[in-house]
């Protein structure tokens, strides 16, 4: 397969800009670290989702078939200590969550990845893991746990760089009387009679988390994997001991054999501190969401700078991008009478985001386009300009909608899903709620005008 154009990323591996150049040709897999589902997700959850649908979406465009995986892990001792906290059960907790994580992140625009697998139905592929590590004398069984030997594996800090000082004050490691060396980690531990266990050939317990991500990414993906990454504070230790796992349970000792390209999204501040539950200053995207603060316009500040800098959320990056997002929509709502038409996406937004997804860049692309389509007001100009949004997340919503509740504070994502709901009720016969959400809805000042294409609403 010939490309127009080709992707470059930078990878986290070998530290340069590269050519991508996926092991299947036409075909890009990707694996991306997804969230611990014992809680909401926040911001930096987020940008670690967007980025990599943003990610995806334009691999979509360069090559006929691309396979996005993104865990969930629902595994894990915080799990079982919310569980132990609400009196839930782990399952419950981590449904929910896990529920809760993919609206929030559609609510953004980030579509569900082309495979979610979780943790816990992947835990005959970790224990083969397991006892091919042992085999090969990376692993060694003490006390019930099995433990991956840190200098087994002369290349371990390859990703990260770290010294082996480095790695053991980086990785916190517990001390333990079990472990031959201070870095090994834990790959299983046993479980009391209370805690969530499978059975093994070391005893019932359950997986460490950093094999979760080895054996799921090997099962769906196969290996080596093309691209895979997350959050910068993944790097070390989890990415780290994901290479180590991988590599020594095939016997290999070149990096790249585990995944070809690592990408890793910065850090996140608020209001130029680093995030804090202590500093009260802790972001979840939920509270966002039902803020009222559009989905969109959310994902337009994840993306407002480069994915691989530091990103500081502030009021002043919300207000900047709900002005700019405002900008477009009403580009649009003038443009309404214009054909719509479909075209290409605008090679200069292509050539940005081809560029290690220079989103700042493609915001300023996405400002000319803006600008040619008020001008010019032809069907190709605002063709381009949609083009350009959709590809990164952008002008998904009725201009006229967006403009109505942005000027009337009502959410038109909530006033839709009402209306949904309104019409099943209508469907169902059940007109006392139908009627309770008119008056709901009525006195927010939401006039509704029932058509034969539909409801319609506005604000009155």
């Amino acid at each position: 397969m010939t490309l127009d154009r080709s992707f470059r990323l930078y990878n986290s591996l070998t530290r340069t800009k590269e050519d991508f150049v996926p092991l299947e040709i036409g075909h890009a897999r990707i694996y991306a670290c997804g969230p611990t589902v014992y809680s909401y997700a926040h911001i930096g959850n987020a940008r670690m989702a967007v980025v990599f649908d943003v990610l995806a979406r334009v691999l979509r465009v360069l090559y006929p078939k691309v396979t996005y995986a993104s865990n969930i892990t629902d595994i894990e001792d915080k799990i079982i200590a919310a569980s132990q906290e609400t009196g839930q059960s782990p399952e419950q907790i981590t449904r929910k969550f896990e529920r809760i994580y993919n609206e929030d992140m559609a609510a953004l625009g980030v579509a569900l990845p082309d495979i979610q697998p979780r943790a816990t139905e992947t835990i005959p592929e970790m224990i083969k893991l397991m006892e091919q590590l042992i085999e090969r004398g990376h692993a060694y069984v003490a006390e019930g746990h099995v433990l991956f030997h840190v200098p087994s594996f002369p290349e371990y800090g390859g990703l990260s760089g770290r010294s082996r000082d480095d790695q053991i004050a980086g990785a916190r490691v517990d001390v333990a009387p079990y472990k031959r060396d201070p870095a090994d980690f834990v790959l299983w531990k046993p479980s009391t009679p209370e805690q969530p266990g499978w059975d093994s050939p070391w005893g019932r317990g359950r997986p460490g988390w950093h094999i979760e991500c080895s054996a799921m990414s090997e099962k769906f993906l196969g290996l080596p994997i093309d691209i895979h990454g997350g959050g910068a504070d993944l790097k070390f230790p989890h990415h780290e001991n994901e290479i180590a796992q991988s590599c020594c349970a095939h016997g290999h000792h070149d990096l790249a054999a585990f995944s070809r390209y690592w990408m890793h999204n910065g850090f996140l501040t608020v209001e130029g501190e680093k995030m804090s539950k202590s500093l009260g200053n802790f972001i979840l995207a939920h509270d966002l969401i039902e803020q009222g603060i559009k989905g969109e316009v959310i994902r337009y500040v994840l993306l407002s700078a480069h994915y691989r800098q530091p990103l500081d959320w502030s009021e002043g990056a919300v207000e900047q991008a709900q002005k700019s997002l405002d900008k477009f929509y009403r580009i649009l709502d003038e443009l309404k009478d214009v054909a719509d038409i479909s075209v290409p996406v605008p090679d200069g937004v292509m050539e940005a985001l081809c560029d290690d997804l220079n989103t700042p860049k493609a915001y300023a692309e996405l400002n000319v386009l803006a600008k040619a389509a008020h001008e010019q007001k032809t069907p190709e100009a605002k063709a381009a300009l949609v083009a350009a949004g959709h590809l990164m997340g952008f002008l998904n919503e009725n201009p006229a909608i967006w403009l109505a509740a942005n000027t009337s504070g009502v959410d038109a994502a909530w006033v839709e899903g009402l209306l949904n709901e309104r019409t099943e009720a209508r469907a169902a016969k059940n007109f006392a709620r139908s009627d309770e959400i008119r008056d709901e809805l009525a006195a927010k000042g939401v006039v509704i005008e029932d058509t034969p294409q539909g409801p319609k609403w506005k604000v009155a």
